[in-house]
Formats: structure tokens, C-alpha cells, sequence
């Protein structure tokens, strides 16, 4: 067991400080001001101009860190400082939420099983927590629930996993939209590609440290007297 504790401490941390570096990262290219004058917003106009893509609007939400797109909606959400400012880190979000646009788009295979996901993580998640705890507590005399917590926390682990090729995938394409188009000098796109892969590594992180979780709570599953 303490050998589970330290892995959840040092996953923790490591998520710190890639959480660290991430808000330091986009502080940092909030500065760097981008040549072309566009704002977030028209970045993103851009991309999806260029992708032949005409029925997504850009809209602004309220909110630091609320950047999104809504496959529903065909909405590509973009934070207020992201909307409107001209910097490196507005452009780099800007084009990574079009990303998922394209892949929407673009019937992208991860993006699709991870959109049919949501619903059964939305209560796999809400029944996982309340099964773990009275799980723990009940595991020598009734373990089938601590099992059953489990079974339905584990949904929320596949879930993150298909979120990486996800992320991954929507950075790549904003990137290559962005050098392919000479959107940006070669400062200003270095800043935005270590931008997302900060933002990136916050999605790996969260993926281990849920797979981490899971075995801490397999190991008392299978330890129980």
C-alpha cells in the first residue's frame, strides 16, 4: 500500500508542476504580441475558412481556461483574453479548438468514440465515487461494492485515455495549419508550440494519475482480508 501512496504523491506532483509551467507558459506568450494583428477570434475564422468549414460559429465565453469546442452547437468557445487579444497564446488555443472542429468535420475516429463516451462517463463518474468510498468501508464484509466502484471507475479511465490522441491530434493539426499558412513568425511559433505541448502534458497527466487511482483501489480490492 505504501508503495500506491508514493506513486499518487509523485503523479500528484508532477501534475503541480506541469500545471505550474503551463500558466507560467501562456503568461509568459500573452506578452508576445503576433505580428499579423489578428485576435483569437479571427485566427480561428481562419482555420475554419481554410478548412472549408462554414458552419461553426466563434463565440466568446466567460471565464479563464473555458476554451472548448461544443460539437453540438457547432460552437468553437473561446475565453474572453483568447477572443480578443493578438498574442501567441491566443492564437495557439484559437487554432487548437479548431482542431476539433476539423476532426468533427472530418469524422476523425478518436474524436467520435470519445463523444459517444460522455454519456456513460457522466454517470459512471457520479456512481464511482459514492461505490469507492462505501466500498472501502464495507470491502471485507460485502467487496462486491468496492468492485462494483471499480467497474464503473474504470470507464472514467478509458475516457481520459481516448482524450490523448484527442488532444494530441487537434494540437498537431493548429500547428501545421499555422506553419502551413505562415500564420506566424518562427518566434511566434515556437511560443505556440510549447504553448500546447504544456497544455498537452495536463491531459497525460490526468490520465496517469487515473490509472494510478485505479490500481491503488484494485490493490485494495484484491488485499481485503
Amino acid at each position: 500500500m505504501s508503495g500506491a501512496y508514493l506513486l499518487i504523491l509523485v503523479i500528484g506532483g508532477i501534475g503541480m508542476y506541469v500545471q505550474y509551467q503551463l500558466k507560467r507558459k501562456f503568461k509568459r506568450y500573452s506578452r508576445l504580441h503576433l505580428q499579423n494583428g489578428l485576435s483569437g477570434k479571427e485566427i480561428a475564422e481562419k482555420m475554419l475558412a481554410d478548412n472549408n468549414i462554414h458552419d461553426v460559429k466563434v463565440v466568446s465565453t466567460k471565464g479563464s481556461l473555458t476554451d472548448h469546442y461544443n460539437p453540438k452547437t457547432k460552437t468553437v468557445n473561446l475565453s474572453e483574453v483568447v477572443y480578443n487579444q493578438q498574442n501567441a497564446s491566443a492564437a495557439a488555443v484559437a487554432a487548437h479548438e479548431c482542431g476539433h472542429a476539423v476532426q468533427h468535420a472530418t469524422a476523425y475516429p478518436w474524436l467520435q468514440l470519445r463523444s459517444k463516451l460522455v454519456p456513460t462517463v457522466g454517470i459512471s463518474s457520479k456512481l464511482a465515487s459514492f461505490l469507492l468510498i462505501a466500498g472501502i468501508f464495507t470491502v471485507n464484509s460485502f467487496p462486491q461494492l468496492l468492485l462494483a466502484g471499480i467497474i464503473f471507475f474504470a470507464a472514467t479511465v478509458v475516457f481520459t485515455f481516448v482524450t490523448l490522441p484527442v488532444e494530441y491530434d487537434a494540437s498537431n493539426r493548429a500547428l501545421a495549419w499555422l506553419e502551413n499558412k505562415n500564420m506566424l513568425t518562427d518566434k511566434e511559433h515556437g511560443a505556440a508550440k510549447d504553448a500546447l505541448k504544456w497544455a498537452a502534458r495536463t491531459y497525460l497527466v490526468a490520465a496517469l494519475s487515473s490509472l494510478v487511482t485505479l490500481l491503488y483501489y484494485l490493490n485494495i480490492y484484491s488485499s481485503r482480508s
